[in-house]
């Protein structure tokens, strides 16, 4: 595995996690940021953890869109 490779991968993995719906998928599984807020999640526990790094991801969709591009553009004209 290269480190192309593992760099497609993990922007793959932070994609699907920016595009997760708080309201709909997130809040109804407890994962939302209004879980910690509400004192049910500790924001110290491991769930508290993921929950701030769903939260991070989320704002960055615009970089996300960008690195996309790059990524398209290579595999394009490299293959």
């Amino acid at each position: 595995m290269s480190l192309w490779t593992l760099t497609q991968s993990a922007l793959l993995a932070a994609n699907g996690v920016a595009v997760l719906n708080e309201a709909r998928f997130l809040h109804p599984r407890g994962l939302s940021v209004y879980a910690i807020r509400e004192g049910a999640v500790s924001a110290s526990s491991l769930r508290g953890q993921v929950i701030g790094v769903i939260n991070a991801v989320s704002y960055l969709r615009m970089p996300l869109v960008v690195l996309n591009s790059i990524v398209i553009f290579v595999k394009l004209v490299f293959g």
